[in-house]
This record gives C-alpha cells, sequence and structure tokens, in this order.
C-alpha cells in the first residue's frame, strides 16, 4: 500500500489501513471515471480515498471544484441544485427553533439554506472559501467569512446553530475542520453536521454497480455513523441526536436496480408517493438512509 496515498489517520493516528474497493470511482460529473481505491482505517474505521486521487483543498478556493462538477458560480444553477435538498435539513433540526439566533452555514457556496431560513435568524453567518460567492451572500444580508477560523475572530462563542451540510467528507482533516467550528458555539449552541452514509442500501443491493458511483473524487472521506461519532468526540463534540435521512423516492432505487444508473427524481408509474413514505422510513429507522445527520454540542 502507498503510503503517500493512505498516510497515518488525522483522525487517530493509525497507520493501518485495508483496502474496501480498488477499481472505477466517478471523476466529477456522473460518466467521468478514475481507477482509483478507497481503504478503511483500522483505528477509528473511517474510509478514505486514495490521496493522489483526491481533488486539492486549493481547488475550493479558485472555483475549480465547481468547474469539475460542471456547476461554475452561476446562481440559478446552484439554487436549481441546492432548493430541494434544504428542505431536510431543515426538519433535521425541527423542533428546534431558529427565531432570534446567530445560525452559521460552513461551505454555504452560494447560499440557498440560508434563503430558505428566511427572516428566522437574528444573523447569519455564511461560511465558504470560495470568495466568487461572497459579493451575492452580502448583498442578501449574510455576513461573509472564507472559514470558520476567520467568522470566530468576531463570533466566538456566539452561534446557537452551526451547518455543515455535505462538507465534511471533502474537507483534508475532518478532525481539524471540526475543532475549527467549535469555538464559534454559543455555551448551548450545537453544530448540525451531515454527511453521505457509506452503509446506503444501494450499497449491498448493487455491489458491483453502486460504488463506482459512490465513491468520487471530491469526496476524501467516508463515514457511518460509528466513525463519524468517534471524529466529533475526538474534536471535543457529543451527539446529542443521530438522524438518517433518505433524500430519493423508491422509484429512484427501483431504477438504480433496473437500469444500474442514476435516474435522480425520475417517476416510475405505478409508484408513488405513499409507498416513498414506507421505504424512507423504513431506510431511515434502520440506518441504511443515503445521508447521516448528527446534532452535535461542545462538551
Amino acid at each position: 500500500m502507498n503510503a503517500a496515498d493512505f498516510p497515518r489517520c488525522p483522525i487517530c493516528g493509525d497507520q493501518s489501513w485495508s483496502f474496501i474497493h480498488r477499481g472505477v470511482v466517478r471523476d466529477g460529473a456522473f460518466g467521468a471515471t478514475r481507477e482509483g481505491e478507497v481503504a478503511r482505517c483500522g483505528g477509528c474505521g473511517v474510509d478514505r480515498l486514495a490521496e493522489s486521487l483526491c481533488l486539492n483543498h486549493t481547488a475550493y478556493q479558485t472555483g475549480t471544484y465547481r468547474s469539475h462538477l460542471g456547476q461554475g458560480h452561476n446562481l440559478a444553477k446552484h439554487y436549481k441544485a441546492h432548493d430541494e435538498l434544504a428542505r431536510f435539513t431543515i426538519e433535521s433540526v425541527w423542533p428546534r427553533s431558529l427565531r432570534g439566533c446567530i445560525v452559521a452555514d460552513i461551505g454555504c457556496a452560494g447560499g440557498s439554506l440560508l434563503d430558505h431560513l428566511g427572516a428566522l435568524p437574528a444573523e447569519c453567518l455564511a461560511i465558504d472559501p470560495d470568495a466568487e460567492f461572497a459579493e451575492s451572500l452580502r448583498s442578501r444580508g449574510y455576513t461573509w467569512a472564507p472559514s470558520a477560523q476567520v467568522a470566530a475572530a468576531s463570533h466566538a462563542r456566539r452561534v446557537d446553530v452551526a451547518f455543515a451540510i455535505q462538507v465534511i467528507e471533502h474537507v483534508e482533516n475532518p478532525l481539524a475542520f471540526l475543532t475549527e467550528i467549535r469555538p464559534l458555539l454559543a455555551r448551548d449552541g450545537v453544530l448540525v453536521l451531515s454527511t453521505p452514509n457509506r452503509a446506503d442500501i444501494l450499497m449491498d443491493l448493487l455491489p458491483e454497480d453502486f460504488p463506482p458511483f459512490f465513491y468520487r473524487t471530491q469526496h476524501r472521506w467516508y463515514f457511518d455513523v460509528a466513525s463519524l461519532t468517534r471524529c466529533a468526540a475526538a474534536a471535543g463534540f457529543t451527539v446529542i441526536e443521530t438522524r438518517y435521512v433518505h433524500r430519493y423516492s423508491i422509484a429512484n432505487a427501483m431504477l438504480w436496480l433496473r437500469d444500474c444508473r442514476p435516474m435522480g427524481r425520475t417517476p416510475l408509474a405505478p409508484l408513488d408517493g405513499a409507498l416513498d413514505g414506507l421505504w424512507r422510513s423504513w431506510l431511515e429507522a434502520n440506518g441504511r438512509a443515503d445521508n447521516l445527520y448528527l446534532v452535535l454540542q461542545p462538551l
């Protein structure tokens, strides 16, 4: 095993890795692929992609990341991709009220989630390393900062609710990422953290076809609830709530099984919303949904 591709784990310090996937991984938008390897840490159980395949951290500052996905900085495209998904995050904090709170969205991109929170928060921090979005975010009344560390200079221990939605899988060091967020949080503040769930049901149902889609060059890290909880604990957080959230219909799963490719939200008659509810409920109750959500509080 190449030590440069699989160095000492930044979460637990362990150096023992075992391969769990060797073969095709997604390289940006669907259809582009590369050969790659994913391995599991023998200490904390996190999975990681070989470092030589990962996007450099500067890609998130320069816009290379969004170009890699074919998105760019077009706000209309950003809203189209993210507006529908914001509801799952809002549901994840219910019944906690955000009225009058100071809220931070870390990795906010164009600010879709903050827009959906509307006038409820007293103040919104829009934190993202890509400065191309900064002007638009400020024009909508948000306080922009390129990192949690920079935001902490003015908002240390003031943030009531921080969101880090689908971000931790991208960063160089997940432990450092969470550690840098902690100083922002007020005494009773919480961090809502989400990431793709590596225990997604399709990983078992389609062991040959789904992993090459699930593993991708823009995601360095892959978590289940146990490994994500260990990472949070090492950063000084306790988990006060764990939720599994499934964002796709049963039609999506059936089409995967039929066609062995992603079909997004394509409907499949006669499957309907009533069956979707049962499907999502079963997946979420059994930890097989496509996303993990943890609500964390500093120790």
